[in-house]
């Protein structure tokens, strides 16, 4: 699969702007792991360090899930791979099957699209229980643009370190 990635506009609306750099965000992730074997995406970083591309894609899923659809669109639902809302659960991929977390990845990414999409704006305000917060759909975008550009960073070094790929 060939992962088509746009550059995100130079002019536009608030919306359509966080839109387009968390696409490309999105996108950076999927482009440095194509291409690879299973193997090569359980790959770890260095000992202790569980971290791998795999695993970055696995936390993400959950990262997803827990802002648009937990947060922002008020769903009761357990996160992906913890029970206990443990979000380095995911980064240990070591015995992750590929499919199942690209496929819960890109469905965490329709749902949140999805979600953005019916708000009516950026203002729309939820709580997070978790830290017992009102947020607005506005910051969690620019929290998940912040997200995704900082394991992309890790993605580089990563994806470098297994066939000396830069610049994805």
């Amino acid at each position: 699969m060939t992962t088509e990635r746009i550059g995100p506009p130079a002019i536009a609306d608030e919306r359509d702007m966080l839109r387009g750099y968390l696409d490309f965000h999105r996108a950076t992730l999927a482009l440095k792991c194509e291409g690879l074997t299973d193997e090569e995406l359980r790959r770890q970083s260095m000992p202790p360090s569980t971290l791998s591309l795999l695993g970055l894609v696995r936390h993400m899923a959950e990262v997803e899930r827990s802002w648009f659809r937990r947060i922002i669109n008020g769903e009761d639902i357990p996160l992906v791979w913890s029970d206990d809302f443990d979000f380095q659960v995911a980064y240990d991929a070591r015995e992750a099957d590929r499919q199942e977390a690209f496929d819960a990845w890109r469905t965490e990414i329709e749902h949140a699209r999805r979600i953005e999409a019916a708000a009516e704006s950026l203002d729309v305000i939820a709580h997070d229980r978790r830290k017992d917060q009102t947020v607005s759909l506005r910051m969690v975008m620019l929290h998940m643009i912040h997200e995704y550009a900082r394991h992309n960073g890790h993605a580089d070094f990563l994806r470098e370190g297994i066939d000396g790929t830069v610049g994805v």
